[in-house]
Order: structure tokens, then sequence, then C-alpha cells
């Protein structure tokens, strides 16, 4: 077997160190003194918990304060605050779709190895290295990634709502490092230290981690093909049902509909039908229907596969992007039904237009990748304060035809 998307190459290498050095140099700055006597009551903790006391000093050296950055990021999930078109555009893309289609044939040894032993659609997979690190893209990104020990030490130390977590995660963290899976250096991850090409969480890497490429470490973060095999381990130990799908998008009638889990035959009763016409390949399956945005929006009869992905992320929205993506990487056609939006959209060619454009008249520094994010809708609102129309920040028709008159 081949062995494909290995790193880290010294580009990658060099840019985590940077980036480990650069948090080590922001910890260092500002010590805060409380935050210090924790770390050093903790370590009893670590160490009746089997953490050695070299491995902990080593992994708290520079260590110093809590990352406030980590706290900030901690206060929004796009889970639950992103209008709903802006969450799905974002993930459901054409760049995404495109590299998801191009990684598919590179990995393909690899990608049928990992299906003939987990029973999970590559697809799916693709779908997860692609929301959960833009297909590894943000692992050399100082903004994103961070100590993965000194996230969840501030978590545990200040964040009430997540103490417990950063506690146990920093202990399963902590073992990672005396397992010799990855360096201490290395070791960088999310806000909530999910780590390495698929995001796990140290607990979850404990759990399902895979060695399938033979080399004698469970190694997310440079083997993509160990990423995408703990990534079907986790869904096939939740129940993964080989071959079934996560679910179809459908029509509604205008009457009301029940909540609650219902057979494929039982909802079609009831007048639902699946969005392009096609039969349910199953009447007997257990289905639930999923309105994401409302009667107005785009319906889904979700099986089992859709709640073994929230194993993944519990979030309907989560796993609902993680299908979709998947569809369109396996070939499949664009939703029958759009999303509710308050202005003309735009597709991905015109974001990318759009960025380009707001970049060129300086409103917007970030990369051009066709995602409405952030950035780019501030940029928005930046330039339309100073062509004098009402901030709105949408990815509009409307802006980009103003775009191009100006």
């Amino acid at each position: 077997m081949p062995r494909l998307h290995r790193f880290p190459t010294l580009f990658y290498v060099l840019t985590l160190c940077l980036a480990f050095m650069t948090q080590g140099a922001r910890a260092a700055d500002k010590p805060d003194p409380a935050f210090e006597k924790w770390v050093k009551e903790f370590r009893q903790t670590a160490i009746k918990n089997g953490i050695s006391p070299k491995v902990y000093d080593q992994a708290f050296k520079g260590v110093t304060s809590p990352d406030q950055w980590v706290l900030d990021r901690a206060s929004y999930q796009p889970e639950f605050k992103a209008p709903v078109w802006q969450y799905f555009d974002n993930r459901v893309q054409k760049r995404a779709i495109e590299r998801g289609k191009r990684e598919k044939e590179k990995m393909k040894p690899w990608l049928n190895k990992i299906e003939k032993r987990f029973g999970v659609d590559p697809n799916i997979l693709l779908a997860i290295w692609s929301v959960e690190s833009s297909f590894g893209g943000i692992l050399g990104n100082e903004k994103v990634m961070r100590s993965v020990i000194r996230s969840l030490a501030t978590l545990a130390y200040a964040d009430p709502q997540r103490k417990k977590f950063g506690r146990q995660q920093l202990l399963a963290a902590l073992k990672i490092l005396q397992a010799g899976d990855i360096e201490g250096q290395h070791l960088l991850g999310s806000w909530a230290g999910a780590m390495g090409h698929t995001q796990f969480i140290p607990t979850s890497y404990q759990a399902y981690a895979v060695d399938i490429d033979g080399d004698g470490k469970r190694d997310i973060w440079n083997s993509v093909p160990d990423a995408l095999a703990t990534a079907a381990n986790l869904l096939s130990s939740n129940g993964w049902q080989k071959a079934k799908p996560w679910g179809y998008e459908v029509s509604i009638p205008a009457n009301k509909m029940p909540g609650g889990k219902l057979t494929v035959a039982e909802w079609e009763k009831l007048g639902v039908k699946r969005a392009n016409g096609e039969a349910f390949p199953s009447k007997k399956a257990v289905a639930e229907l999923k309105l994401p945005d409302g009667r107005n929006g785009p319906a889904f009869l979700v099986f089992k596969n859709f709640f073994v992905l929230k194993r993944y992320n519990n979030s309907d929205r989560y796993a609902i992007a993680i299908g979709l993506l998947a569809d369109r990487i396996g070939g499949g056609p664009p939703l029958v039904k759009d999303w509710n939006r308050p202005f003309t959209p735009l597709d991905g060619n015109q974001v990318e237009q759009l960025q380009k454009l707001l970049k060129q008249k300086g409103f917007y520094s970030g990369e051009i990748d066709g995602k409405a994010g952030p950035g780019t809708r501030k940029a928005i609102k930046a330039f339309e304060k100073s062509a004098g129309v009402e901030e709105k920040g949408f990815p509009s028709k409307e802006v980009l035809e103003l775009l191009q008159k100006q």
C-alpha cells in the first residue's frame, strides 16, 4: 500500500514549531500567579492519575497564564449561532466539493482499506476531513491551532461551564504525551483541544485512534490515513450502518408534521416524498424529519447514520452538513430547495470574485476561499458604509454588482 499524504513536510514542521513557540511566548509575557498556583496544584492530580512528574513539568514548561483567545472562542460556536444559510454555505461549497473529489482519487487505496475494515462511506470521511480541518489546511494556522495543554488548562481553570471537561481532557492529553504518539511541541489543537486532521478531543483519541499505516504510532496529526481511519473507527464503534444513507432531502405537505420517528412508509402516508422525485429505497426504515431552516427551507428525513454522525459533533446542523457535503463529493446534485436568505445569493465563483474585489479595494485581507465568513461579512459592511448604502454584510448579488460598478 503506497504511503499517501504523509506529513510533516519541512514547512509544516517549521510552521507548527513557530506556532508553539509563539504561544509559549504569549504564555510567558504576563504570568498569572493564580493560574500558576492552579497548575502546581493540578500536578498532584495528574500524578495520581498516572502522569509522570517529568511529563507534566515538560508539558507545562513556559505555560504561566491562561489563553484569553480560548475563552473568547468558547463563547461562540457556529453550530448554534451562525445564520443557517451561512453555516451551510461555508461548509457545502464549491472548493470543498472539488477538493474532496480530488482527495478521493489520491487517497483511493487508503479509503478502500478503511472502508473494508470499518464499513464507513469514504465520502463521509472526506466530508469530515473537510469540515473539521479544511483537509488539514488549518493545522499550520497559528491563529487557530493552540497548545492543547494550555487550552485545556485554560478551560479547566477559567471556564465554569467547561471546568470538568477541561480537567478530563487535560489528563487525557498528558497521557497521549506520555504514550509517545506525538511530541509536546506538536501537540496543537483547537480552542477546545480538538486535534489533528479530523479534530479529535483527547479522550476520543484514546478510545478510537488507529494506526492503519503501520508505522507504530496512532498519528492523526501527520498521517491522513491514520486520521481518516480514526474517524471511521469512531463512527463504526457507535453503530454506523454500512451502505445505508444518512438521510434524504424531502418535500413536505402544508399540514402539520408529527415529531419523533416513523417508518418511511408512515411518512409517505403523511405526504412526505423525496425532493428529487425518486422512490425511497426502503419503506421499513425508521426516520425522523428535520427542518433546520423551518418549514420554508429544505427538509430532510434522517436515519440511523445521521445520529451516529452526531456522536462526532452533537449538532443537527453539523450532521446535515457532513451528509450534504458527502453526497456532493460522491457526485450528487445540489439541494432542490435552497436555504432561506434575506438576499439574492451568489455561487462559489461569485463569492470568490466578491472577495477579490473587496481585497482590491482595500476592505478585505483574508483568504480568497469562497466562504462568506465573519471576515468577509465585516469587509462587506465596511464597503457598504463607504458606498453610502445600508450596512447588511450579506454576500449578495446586489453587493457584487455595486462592487463591479465602482
